[in-house]
């Protein structure tokens, strides 16, 4: 398996110049970590050593280093299905939360699982059953529940996002019993619960009757367009990152919306930005606010630097020293507000900034764009 891994990837192809290590962001905290040393370990002793190495967890899998690799090497498909061999061997990384989150995807996967998820659609929101668009929700009404110490009200962005759909004419259709996508378990190298809750899925989606599938979620968006389609074929769907679709009706009609007269930022996440190349749109919604100041950060777009960890695994002194530097590259730019495009975005930054040692004039507040949009949403769209 390894020896297939590693034709696969390419990574006999590693000219040992280091680019990946230089450009790594865990590298840049954590010393011991190198994608190159690893790469080229497994490539003179693919014996299978390198899935004992407890730093095969540490890789974000932001995909900057390929990003600037001259071989071509895809590590991040090297440390997926390196993880995958690492998993069926019984090693594994550290996961966080006590463990709370792998237990919740493996829950996930039960043939007659009866959830409720609804709870948070108030009167105002209007969905459909016979609606062509699909909000898929993911695990927003989770992530709300784990993390309400942290004030991040994740469920306030899927409730942002129908407010925006009903804005633009779209009473969308809500799954009452949608599944995680499975990002996190192929992330972790657990293949086989994956396949299941894809499975669960692709079957909910395709009885659900819909052309369009809108999710608030980069890793939801990229699972659907890249690792589902790679795992069972074409899914015969159009699948949209909200940010898409508010660029593409802003761009073909003209909307009124409220004066924001805040100095914004904004968070590249590595799936929407590096994975699937999705830039300019966000920052289309943000600039589309009337009033809006927006200013990058030194490090943005392909070169944005990741949130600090991945998958529920591996978040130490390393992840948090990550963080508390993106946060205070944020702070520099004179922002009143970070914008965020991903939950686990506004999560990792929200969480870093609650730690006690933490100065209190380095805090910035945390908010997805879809929140803010919707704030500046009027009752009425003005064609």
């Amino acid at each position: 398996m390894i020896s297939e891994t590693i034709k696969k990837t390419k990574a006999y192809f590693c000219l040992d110049c280091g680019k990946c290590t230089a450009l790594c962001p865990v590298t840049r905290y954590n010393k011991s970590y190198s994608p190159r040393k690893l790469v080229i370990k497994t490539v003179n002793s693919p014996d299978g050593n390198t899935l004992k190495d407890e730093r095969l967890w540490s890789c974000l899998t932001c995909m900057m280093c390929q990003e600037r690799c001259p071989s071509g090497i895809d590590y991040n498909e090297f440390t997926k299905l390196m993880r995958r061999d690492a998993k069926n061997l019984g090693f594994f990384g550290e996961p966080t939360h006590g463990g709370i989150f792998e237990s919740l995807w493996k829950i996930m996967t039960a043939p007659k699982l009866n959830q409720n998820r609804l709870d948070w659609l108030t009167p105002d929101l209007k969905i459909s059953d016979n609606s062509e668009y699909l909000y898929f929700v993911g695990c927003l009404p989770y992530f709300d529940q784990f993390f309400s110490d942290l004030k991040t009200d994740s469920i306030k962005i899927a409730q942002s996002v129908v407010k925006i759909l009903n804005f633009f004419g779209v009473e969308p259709k809500i799954l009452k019993n949608e599944r995680c996508c499975g990002h996190d378990l192929l992330w972790t190298g657990d293949f086989e619960n994956f396949k299941t809750l894809a499975e669960q899925n692709i079957k909910l989606l395709k009885d659900s009757n819909v052309k369009y599938v809108i999710t608030s979620c980069p890793e939801c968006l990229t699972t659907f367009k890249l690792d589902y389609p790679e795992v069972f074929g074409n899914l015969d769907l159009k699948f949209l990152h909200i940010t898409e679709f508010i660029s593409e009706k802003l761009s073909s009609n003209k909307y009124e919306l409220k004066r924001v007269n805040k100095k914004v930022t904004y968070q590249d996440p590595c799936r929407l930005g590096r994975y699937l190349g999705i830039y300019q749109k966000p920052r289309e919604v943000i600039t589309s606010i009337p009033e809006i100041e927006f200013t990058e950060m030194e490090r943005s777009g392909r070169n944005s630097v990741c949130c600090g960890t991945s998958c529920w695994t591996n978040c130490d002194r390393y992840s948090k020293l990550l963080q508390i530097d993106r946060l205070k590259e944020a702070k520099s730019t004179g922002a009143e507000l970070l914008l965020t495009a991903c939950p686990k975005c506004q999560i990792h930054f929200s969480c870093a900034q609650k730690d006690e040692n933490y100065p209190e004039e380095g805090k910035i507040e945390i908010v997805d764009l879809t929140t803010l949009f919707a704030e500046a949403i009027l009752k009425q769209s003005v064609a």
